[in-house]
């Protein structure tokens, strides 16, 4: 008889916990985000680690960093609508643009990447743990963003960053820092587009190059500029149906 007065709770709060997951979904959202990012994480990392081991560090790897990522969208439900996919169809070095509105924005992006096009991630991120000897092992590019010789350096690479610098929830973009256009003279620019809608699906829009051959080091600013308001317009026109932004 002891026993019931614990049992009674647990099943309560047990049926209480299946009755919410399955009729709130920002509650579900909130549970698939936390076995993300408590649990699926670690365990994905450890694989990565252990198939990357033999070969060391090399950019061959992110192949197995993309397919720890895939189950995940079918986990979170997510519908994945690809547009514009052919404007990545180069053999030239590149840097994708990438806004960022949530933690699942790479995973989902991976899906679509380039053959050996590697992701640019601040340097504390290699110090996370397991997640960070994965990344690092499959290619995955750190850098001070206070260092411009770290930026040269990606030249001949393909390369994915997020300008805006953090995750950015609000229903816009933050200011893009420069160092995503420095140093990507001769180089091949393209842009992705990100929008969430609040039903799971997911609308990537890839958009056209932006040829950067005969500028220079005084043009950083105007280009900078030129690439967000062409990702903020693009944003709005998709993101108006859903957010109720734009026109």
């Amino acid at each position: 008889m002891d026993i019931l007065p614990i049992h009674y709770p647990f099943t309560f709060l047990l049926i209480t916990f299946l009755v919410f997951y399955h009729v709130n979904p920002r509650f579900r959202y909130f549970c698939k985000m936390s076995l993300y990012k408590k649990l699926w994480i670690f365990i994905s990392s450890c694989l990565v680690i252990i198939m990357s081991a033999p070969r060391g560090r090399n950019v061959e790897n992110i192949k197995f960093l993309r397919m720890v990522f895939l189950p995940l969208r079918y986990i979170f439900g997510i519908k994945l609508v690809v547009k514009g996919k052919e404007n990545l169809r180069t053999k030239k070095p590149f840097v994708i643009v990438l806004n960022h509105q949530t933690s699942l924005d790479i995973m989902v992006a991976m899906e679509i990447l380039p053959s050996r096009c590697v992701p640019i991630a601040k340097k504390e991120i290699l110090y996370m743990g397991t997640f960070g000897l994965a990344c690092w092992l499959s290619g995955v590019f750190f850098i001070n963003c206070k260092k411009r010789e770290d930026v040269f350096s990606l030249l001949q690479f393909r390369v994915v960053i997020f300008p805006e610098g953090t995750r950015n929830h609000g229903g816009s973009m933050l200011p893009f820092k420069r160092g995503a256009f420095q140093g990507h003279f001769h180089l091949f620019l393209s842009c992705f587009f990100i929008c969430t809608d609040p039903y799971g699906k997911i609308t990537i829009q890839i958009l056209p190059e932006v040829e950067t051959l005969d500028l220079g080091p005084d043009d950083v600013p105007k280009l900078t500029e030129q690439v967000r308001d062409s990702m903020l317009a693009t944003y709005q026109r998709i993101s108006a149906p859903v957010l109720g932004i734009g026109a």
